[in-house]
């Protein structure tokens, strides 16, 4: 990864990333990857790799030219703009270090996001899937079943992000007649959402079942081999039981998130108390589900207005 003198910034910009920002493993890699990339772009062109002079030295053309070979591979917008802000990140921390300073980078704008509206699932729908990891998986042992189940739950149930219920510990779990949960979600932010009976029947249906002996401190849900259950296993479940269901594509883990809040509001909830239940730090990313239920607010207008 170019000259030693730069592989030992970048690796410097690396456990500066999971270090001091604590960064998830995930994150870091993906920033690593987009520094690769533009290193090995810069190879091409020079053909040879480039120095930390070299890179110190590019110019806004040399950065739009490298995301325009992103874009003509097939790219995404969401990809290059993430490219492009690991980008900004590592050349603000060689500044910060003393490598040397860039300023081309901030003359380069961040690449148009296409506007997205999430995409819920109706209700029965959403419920199919929930109760469908035994048609996705149907070898699969009871109890890691029932753990599917429970995690699927979560998600519509209480309108929890994947990473937030796979890291919940034995301690966190709603049983016993609790009816709600702490749950720590994008930035540290600390929020409670309310956990319905049948999906705290699921939570306690698969503690019961679980082969593994799980201390208070050791992941709720975990894998066959006791570590913390990865979210590609639900993802995977999931693809299973859509294919097996006739579902869109868009039924998603996240779907189950998306549908919790959009069938909130077409029952009439406020959109401040959803956006509270979501865990939105603005809500502006709230009032997306305003958009996805539409047919409900013009309803509601009709009714509600007095000269409607």
């Amino acid at each position: 990864m170019g000259t030693p003198y730069l592989r030992e910034a970048v690796e410097d910009w690396l456990a500066y990333l999971t270090v001091e920002r604590q960064l998830a493993a995930n994150t870091a890699e993906a920033y690593r990857r987009d520094v690769s990339q533009l290193l090995a772009f810069l190879a091409r062109r020079l053909n040879r790799l480039p120095d930390m002079k070299q890179l110190l030295a590019l110019q806004t053309r040399d950065i739009r030219a490298f995301l325009a070979a992103r874009r003509s591979e097939g790219v995404g917008s969401r990809s290059l703009s993430r490219s492009l802000s690991a980008l900004r990140m590592f050349y603000r921390f060689l500044e910060r270090r003393g490598y040397g300073k860039n300023d081309a980078i901030r003359g380069v704008s961040l690449p148009k996001l296409p506007h997205s509206v999430p995409k819920p699932l109706t209700a029965p729908k959403a419920t199919a899937l929930i109760e469908g990891a035994d048609i996705a998986s149907p070898d699969a042992p009871e109890w890691v079943l029932a753990r599917d189940t429970a995690v699927l739950a979560l998600l519509y149930g209480s309108g929890l992000r994947i990473s937030e219920a796979l890291s919940l510990k034995r301690k966190d779990a709603p049983v016993k007649g609790r009816d709600m949960l702490r749950v720590t979600g994008k930035g540290g932010k600390t929020r409670v959402v309310p956990v319905l009976p049948i999906v705290r029947e699921a939570v306690e249906r698969y503690l019961k079942l679980c082969l593994l002996k799980l201390g208070s401190e050791d992941p709720l849900f975990v894998g066959v081999r006791g570590k913390q259950l990865s979210p590609r296993i639900i993802q995977l479940r999931i693809a299973g039981a859509r294919a097996a269901l006739g579902l869109p594509e868009t039924a998603t883990p996240h779907a189950l998130r998306h549908s919790f809040a959009t069938h909130l509001l077409g029952a009439g909830a406020d959109l401040r108390a959803i956006q509270e239940l979501l865990g939105h730090a603005s809500l502006s990313t709230t009032q997306g589900y305003t958009e996805v239920d539409r047919a409900h607010l013009l309803k509601a207008y009709d009714s509600a207005h007095p000269r409607a």
